[in-house]
């Protein structure tokens, strides 16, 4: 089976701010996020990309109805698929399908694009950051479990695997960042893609 990361593993560049913009509005947004400078400032002096992130989402999201917001992410999923993506390592995706290998995406990214684009890629299964919500249906701008980064993708995949008594499984691995290390550790064959270009066809030693 095969894991890849999104964001600049997959894509040609960061998807989570785009989207955030979408859904909330650059002006929006930035107000949302600067609301709370006590937040705001300890993420920055600690670099602490799990915080920022976190107030990003609260922003954008608490109290947007979830069935509105499903929609603007298919049509994000839409403009990811149409004009994000590398020439490079969809096609490696599309191998490890054609041998009949299990693809699965373990992201940072957000679930409300992330789910929609792995459908329209065909992929087993999509491991992300994902946004609670509440039981009137809104977001209520609080993250459902840990973002989807370093130590957490590998806690997901393992999950993911133990589930369904793949934890055998020869496992190749595709990211593009430290964030990634993780992921990337505990696969058969990885592959750090930033920067290179990735062929279509992998070359498996004999």
């Amino acid at each position: 089976m095969a894991a890849f990361d999104v964001d600049g593993t997959l894509t040609t560049r960061d998807c989570v701010v785009p989207f955030l913009q979408l859904l909330a509005g650059r002006t929006r947004l930035i107000a949302g996020i600067v609301a709370h400078p006590i937040a705001l400032a300890g993420a920055v002096a600690r670099r602490d990309r799990d915080r920022f992130k976190a107030l990003g989402v609260r922003a954008a999201f608490a109290g947007r109805e979830s069935g509105a917001v499903e929609q603007i992410g298919v049509r994000f999923a839409e403009t990811v698929r149409g004009t994000y993506l590398r020439a490079d390592t969809p096609r490696r995706l599309e191998w490890h399908q054609q041998q009949g290998h299990l693809v699965v995406l373990v992201s940072a990214s957000l679930g409300s694009y992330l789910h929609p684009l792995g459908k329209m890629l065909g992929v087993d299964g999509v491991l992300c950051t994902e946004v609670a919500v509440g039981s009137d249906g809104r977001f209520t701008g609080t993250l459902d479990g840990r973002n989807c980064r370093g130590p957490e993708k590998e806690v997901r995949l393992r999950q993911w695997l133990a589930d369904k008594n793949l934890s055998d499984a020869e496992l190749w691995a595709y990211g593009d960042s430290a964030g990634d290390r993780e992921l990337l550790s505990i696969a058969h064959h990885q592959m750090l893609v930033k920067d290179r270009q990735v062929s279509a066809v992998p070359e498996i030693p004999s």
